[in-house]
């Protein structure tokens, strides 16, 4: 029987100043080893979720319902649980080399001297599949690309080897080449890892590629969620077959690759 990370129970959560929920009533089960999908279109409540999960929410966010952890224990972000945000411009510091946001959260979570985690910085750049990790360590995210600065962002988040990564659209500021080379990176490293991930997307075929689960989120609620071989051949809600109609061909049995549970 596969081991439950998070039970997630009548979940809501209201940001100050506004009326409608952000998440309402929510369960969901994740899974030790998974690689879990979330899917919405903007204001589906996605990323509220996603931030919920790493206690990441907002001063004046309330929280309501139940997040029942293996252990007893909520994980810390930056230890327990790697989080990329969308967009590695803005959550990486542009005067700080990039070894010294790599090795950040090594040094401060890990215990490792300022050369351990620099160590440790290059060893992740090489994981990530950056060129030269010697010389990348050295550089500034401006002297990187989009795609470079992404898989820096990866790497920082996993620094710390912790067992759930989450990543929130990490791919919506890049072109569909390097999104494709991102989602098999993230595959490749939780796989080794025997991580779990958390991928937060609005691009269900993007997400039918590796999932072995999807959830589909609407207006703060979740809609459905299943095996993701199991959800395309057969969606249960009309918002869910919208989403696949709008790719066609994308239930094809060869095209959901990575599915396979």
């Amino acid at each position: 029987m596969t081991t439950v990370l998070c039970a997630v129970r009548r979940l809501s959560v209201t940001y100050r100043g506004q009326q409608a929920p952000a998440l309402t009533g929510l369960d969901l089960d994740i899974r030790a080893g998974e690689r879990l999908a979330i899917i919405g279109e903007s204001g589906s409540g996605k990323s509220t979720f996603a931030r919920t999960l790493a206690g990441l929410l907002p001063a004046g966010a309330t929280v309501a319902g139940d997040l029942r952890w293996a252990g007893g224990h909520a994980p810390r972000a930056g230890r327990n649980v790697g989080f990329v945000f969308q967009d590695p411009s803005a959550s990486l510091n542009p005067v700080l080399t990039v070894g010294e946001q790599v090795a950040e959260g090594a040094r401060r979570h890990l215990g490792l001297s300022r050369r351990e985690a620099l160590f440790r910085a290059v060893e992740m750049l090489g994981r990530v599949h950056l060129p030269d990790p010697e010389r990348t360590v050295k550089a500034f995210p401006h002297q990187l690309s989009g795609g470079q600065r992404q898989r820096v962002a990866i790497a920082a988040a996993l620094a710390a080897r912790p067992g759930l990564l989450i990543a929130d659209e990490p791919t919506s500021a890049l072109d569909m080449v390097v999104q494709a080379e991102i989602v098999a990176l993230l595959g490749e490293l939780v796989r080794g890892a025997g991580m779990t991930l958390v991928f937060v997307t609005h691009d269900i075929a993007l997400a039918s590629g590796f999932a072995d689960r999807v959830a589909i989120f609407r207006d703060g609620a979740l809609v459905e969620a299943g095996p993701t071989r199991a959800v395309l051949a057969a969606p249960q809600a009309a918002y869910t077959a919208m989403l696949i109609a709008s790719h066609r061909g994308l239930a094809t049995p060869p095209l959901v690759r990575g599915a396979d549970r």
